[in-house]
């Protein structure tokens, strides 16, 4: 499992077999279930993540309806706000797939990073990549209509769409159901 994440840190640098030994020796790998909720509303995040294998999603839950805010895949990492500011969180993380994870929690990062600082440009890439893609994400979902969002979508994670269910997909958009339906039929019949 831990071959996952040396793909992915490989992404970003060359690693020496003495980098991959110590990348082995520290990290923490875990499994989840389909269905497991990672985080819950009110409930203080412990860990951040690295989705090595599955899909995830992140929602509200607003008068007793669930609004999706994200899904995640493959080399996606998940760092809930409540991590980072260290209050509760106002959302929900859940597997929509059974999950393998890299966990990553401030105190064995920052130990790691003292005990071996050749990684540190690594995590600044990796830091920086993630903040421009969140960048990213939240202009594109602020300035692009519920079409051209599924476009976009279906263009930059086109395995998302057949392992979301289509009312997972809705919800983010912000539509219902029906309308990602007639969505897809005039795309399809458009070509």
């Amino acid at each position: 499992m831990s071959k996952l994440l040396i793909n992915y840190f490989s992404r970003y640098t060359f690693l020496s077999a003495d980098d991959i030994n110590i990348i082995k020796e520290n990290c923490i790998i875990k499994k989840h279930e389909k269905g497991t909720i990672l985080l819950r509303e009110g409930e203080y995040a412990k860990q951040s993540y690295l989705v090595l294998k599955g899909c995830v999603r992140s929602y509200f839950l607003i008068d007793g309806e669930e609004k999706n805010t994200n899904f995640f895949l493959e080399n996606d990492p998940i760092v809930p706000v409540s991590y980072i500011k260290k209050k509760p969180s106002e959302y929900y993380i859940e597997c929509l797939e059974n999950c393998i994870f890299s966990i990553g929690r401030t105190e064995r990062t920052e130990k790691f990073l003292t005990n071996y600082p050749q990684f540190i440009p690594l995590y600044r890439k990796i830091s920086d990549d993630y903040t421009t893609n969140q960048l990213i994400s939240t202009d594109k979902f602020r300035n692009l209509s519920p079409e051209e969002h599924y476009l976009e979508l279906r263009k930059s994670k086109p395995d998302l769409l057949e392992r979301v269910p289509q009312y997972h997909l809705a919800s983010y958009l912000g539509i219902k159901p029906q309308s990602l339906s007639r969505i897809r039929k005039r795309l399809t019949e458009n070509g």
